[in-house]
């Protein structure tokens, strides 16, 4: 009999695993949709920028989540512009790409139209320091936006 319920206790606590990954999955989708610097999307939008029907989307996005296929979120990510599909599946992952993207749409609202980036080698950095690079940044391009503000305020020069 405990062999019998440790296996339910098992299957029950998969359950929920599964619940829970189907939910995050379907938050962090609405979520991108919703917020990407491009959008909002509508479902029939990223449908067709996707080629992945609004009805598979709708219901991966609905409360209770769907089964999606990994290649539909490699679909979606990659038509957003996402290169890791762990987006969608680690908090961690979620969190920096949802930076990197406000620190775009900050940037795209200052009027930056391009940014170029070298890298002669690996940086080898920890995701903490990568982390903490992008919320200096993000803290040096609100500054020089509170800069220009304040510029465009004062009186004109005599």
């Amino acid at each position: 009999m405990n062999q019998d319920r440790s296996a339910d206790e098992r299957d029950q606590s998969l359950d929920e695993v599964v619940r829970a990954s189907k939910q995050a999955v379907a938050e962090r989708l609405r979520h991108i949709r919703q917020h990407h610097p491009e959008g909002p999307f509508t479902l029939a939008t990223l449908a067709d920028r996707t080629h992945v029907s609004a009805r598979t989307l709708a219901q991966a996005e609905s409360a209770e989540g769907a089964n999606v296929t990994l290649e539909t979120l490699a679909k979606v990510a990659h038509s957003l512009g996402i290169r890791r599909i762990a987006y969608f599946l680690d908090e961690a992952v979620f969190q920096q790409v949802n930076a990197e993207l406000d620190m775009l749409t900050q940037m795209r609202e200052q009027g930056v139209e391009g940014v170029v980036a070298r890298r002669a080698a690996p940086t080898g950095l920890p995701p903490a320091s990568v982390e903490q690079l992008a919320r200096l940044l993000h803290g040096i391009v609100a500054n020089a936006e509170q800069a220009r503000t304040a510029l465009q305020e004062l009186p004109p020069a005599q």
